[in-house]
């Protein structure tokens, strides 16, 4: 069958590892670094030989074709050694969907796509369709198509896992927004990252679907220079549309075809002007996999947040602890902030990915009323808005404890408590989920 090996022992590389062994493969995996427990049980389980804390050159460069995770940036010597002798590199999402024929939605974007994703899946679900979620959420998608069987996939894909895909398509592919994001793997180059999201239409066929934000001038200044096979299905807040789906007044109109439906913005489960957008998004994917009107709008009513994306966590003493720990961009943590309506005493901080913090000013000089950061570095923070909330209304803090309290101190009955970083987690957690968790831990010992 011949060898492949995959690059990277975390949830992407090890579900790559079981759907090579389940296909008959010689295969072999390898971590640069420490591979987690779980992760190890499951090579074993499996008996797929592994190395981790390096690579082993003759071990990895033998291979016909090469699995890389997504965290691996392409000028990893590894990487350019296997380029540089010609070994084709695949991403999980290409290597899973050559063994895979069910219906598949993808969900890429700067912004909105995990709580699209999370829509969609819902939608499906309680449509009755057999249906799997995977990606860049939930359990690995190669995984799921070595010891699963869907009808339906949802996929959340980061440009990362776009980048090393060739053949992959959707019968469904989302674009929720593009803003600048991750641009140190695209060479700081604007330009490279967007073609990045792009590939997720590259082999869209006339009888699929592309749906996108109409509003959004990245996306559709980058879809004048392409041609896109697919249906389109646009979605806007500022203009009607003739197909897709926009907001006129108080509710959503919904245009796909010859049917035209609506629901009511009163009705979303989801507040804030961002959640329209991906409500919008989602029914726009659950009406072309022809889910009738009334499962939509009543799964659109139900739908619950989802963990570290604006999560309610606890009211104390009158004031509402949100952890939206999922916010690790400037435009993440404007949306967050944007649909508060309440004062709000902001917990912000960590690695900073190269942000521009005076595209938040005018919204913390409306909305925040003291400043918590969460970092080993906050000058950035300290210079863009200490001027505004006034030098003892900003302080620093070291840990998720430490940042609450300093927050509840700040705060009155009435206010509101925003975990929304701007940042990576890195500098101080495992991970976002790993920040997440440790600020609710911390709100409940309050």
């Amino acid at each position: 069958m011949g060898r492949i090996v995959v690059l990277g022992g975390a949830e992407s590389g090890v579900g790559a590892a079981v759907l090579a062994k389940v296909k008959g493969f010689d295969v072999f995996l390898s971590d640069n670094g420490k591979i987690k427990d779980e992760y190890v049980a499951t090579l074993k389980k499996w008996e797929i030989p592994f190395e981790e804390g390096g690579h082993t050159p003759e071990l990895v460069l033998n291979a016909d074709e090469v699995v890389k995770s997504p965290g691996i940036p392409s000028s990893a010597p590894m990487i350019k050694s296997l380029r540089a002798q010609g070994t084709r590199i695949l991403s999980e999402i290409e290597f899973a969907s050559r063994y895979d024929s069910a219906k598949k939605i993808c969900i890429t974007g700067s912004n909105g796509k995990t709580t699209t994703t999370s829509l969609i899946y819902y939608l499906l679900k309680n449509a009755g369709l057999n249906v799997g979620l995977g990606g860049n959420i939930g359990k690995s998608y190669a995984l799921q198509v070595a010891t699963e069987k869907f009808d339906y996939y949802v996929l959340e894909i980061s440009s990362f896992q776009l980048d090393d895909t060739y053949d992959f398509r959707p019968d469904i592919a989302i674009i929720t927004n593009i803003t600048p994001d991750h641009l140190d793997r695209y060479d700081h180059e604007m330009e490279n990252y967007v073609k990045a999201k792009f590939r997720i239409t590259r082999n869209l066929r006339p009888e699929d679907c592309f749906i996108f934000d109409s509003d959004d001038k990245i996306t559709v200044g980058h879809l004048s220079k392409i041609i896109v096979k697919a249906q389109m299905l646009p979605f806007s807040q500022e203009k009607p549309l003739k197909q897709g789906a926009y907001v006129d007044g108080d509710r959503i109109v919904m245009r796909v075809g010859q049917n035209e439906s609506e629901i009511y913005l009163r009705e979303l489960s989801l507040g804030g002007k961002h959640n329209i957008y991906n409500s919008m998004a989602a029914a726009l994917a659950a009406k072309a996999s022809g889910i009738d009107d009334e499962t939509i709008r009543q799964s659109l009513r139900s739908f619950s947040p989802i963990e570290h994306r604006l999560e309610p966590v606890l009211t104390v003493g009158g004031v509402t602890y949100i952890n939206d720990s999922k916010a690790t961009n400037i435009d993440s943590a404007w949306y967050a902030l944007e649909c508060q309506t309440r004062p709000v005493v902001w917990i912000v901080g960590g690695k900073d990915k190269g942000n521009d913090y005076g595209i938040l000013e005018k919204l913390v000089r409306e909305k925040v009323k003291a400043i918590v950061c969460l970092g080993v570095d906050n000058e950035k923070i300290h210079k863009a808005y200490e001027h505004i909330v006034g030098s003892s209304r900003i302080v620093d803090t070291l840990g998720a404890e430490q940042a609450v309290r300093a927050a509840a101190a700040f705060a009155k009955d009435g206010d509101v408590v925003l975990l929304s970083p701007c940042c990576a987690s890195f500098d101080l957690f495992q991970s976002y989920e790993d920040r997440g968790r440790q600020f609710k831990e911390a709100v409940r010992k309050l």
